[in-house]
């Protein structure tokens, strides 16, 4: 069997157990919420994931009660999406999940303790950003072309720096690996701040990082950018090639973050939150807030969401890399 063909049947299974859990949603009171909403986000405070969540927390009053922010680390992020994969299917309880939670420690880990598609229901997706290919300003490549042509003649030469094994850039890589059809060695660092030092210093040929940490960087002209990973080239860096127009076929990393609900929240509980939190980000001032944070907001309903954690989740599990 071919990946793309197990890539869309796995796919269409996640989506039906997600379409299955809103249509076993019970009718929801007409009072919600009576009480505050816990917004719970499986990352430590000040992250990526956790001030998207806290720009929620300040919308959702807009519906009668508070919104309060809790921030349970641990486990690459699993310990804080069990606790929302066990909580009552009410919307009291809802899980601020990003790429990794929701797509990629599924596809590497069969320990993860939860399953998106069995234990959650998409609420809405909150923002999404993307990744730059760099490399040091003294290295020769300057385009992507001449890293696969390298690479190609080269086989194991050259070196890209990621986050460890299982972990999103880790997978990032292994995409571009399996995209272009070359044989690079990946250098795992602690965190994403030491793998941009190492490019700096010249200890590694190229990363592929997220835009908020390399945007300044590359316009102080202290790293050279080769392409971003977006489908389509992305406001945030406009002039910047995505991956595919330089040559790496149907190559396409998001980083996103979304709220779920435990499976069995009413319909209409989602529906409210959903309408509530699309209209709270699409206000100027919100727009300004995610700009800073180098993300996009694009509304969407829990059913788009739904179909996009699908196709994330069977992206990654395609790959075949087991952490377990």
């Amino acid at each position: 069997m071919s990946q793309g063909f197990s890539g869309r049947a796995a796919a269409l299974r996640i989506l039906a157990l997600f379409a299955a859990g809103l249509a076993c949603a019970p009718a929801a009171a007409q009072d919600f919420p009576t009480r505050p909403i816990h917004l719970i986000v499986p990352a430590a405070p000040g992250g990526p994931t956790d001030l998207p969540a806290r720009l929620v927390a300040q919308i959702l009053p807009v519906l009668g009660q508070p919104a309060v922010v809790e921030n349970r680390p641990g486990g690459g992020g699993a310990i804080g999406a069990r606790s929302v994969a066990t909580a009552a299917p009410d919307g009291y309880s809802l899980l601020v999940g990003n790429t990794s939670v929701l797509a990629v420690i599924p596809a590497v880990s069969a320990s993860a303790g939860y399953d998106p598609a069995k234990n959650f229901t998409p609420v809405v997706e909150l923002t999404e950003s993307y990744q730059i290919l760099v490399v040091p300003r003294s290295s020769p490549f300057r385009s992507v072309r001449d890293v696969v042509a390298f690479a190609k003649q080269h086989p194991g030469k050259l070196n890209v720096a990621h986050t460890g094994a299982g972990g999103l850039p880790h997978l990032t890589v292994e995409l571009l690996k399996a995209r272009a059809g070359i044989d690079v060695v990946g250098v795992p660092y602690k965190s994403g701040g030491e793998s941009v030092t190492a490019v700096l210093g010249g200890q590694v040929d190229m990363t592929i990082e997220g835009i908020t940490i390399l945007l300044p960087l590359i316009r102080d002209g202290r790293l050279r950018a080769l392409a971003v990973t977006s489908r389509e080239r992305t406001p945030l860096a406009p002039d910047l090639p995505t991956m595919i127009e330089a040559g790496v076929p149907d190559y396409e990393v998001t980083t996103f973050n979304g709220v779920m609900a435990p499976t069995g929240t009413p319909a209409a509980v989602i529906a409210k939150l959903n309408a509530a939190i699309n209209a709270g980000l699409q206000t100027p001032d919100m727009q300004g807030r995610l700009q800073k944070l180098g993300a996009v907001m694009r509304p969407n309903t829990p059913s788009e969401f739904g179909i996009f954690i699908a196709a994330e989740h069977a992206k990654w599990s395609a790959l075949g890399i087991r952490v377990d």
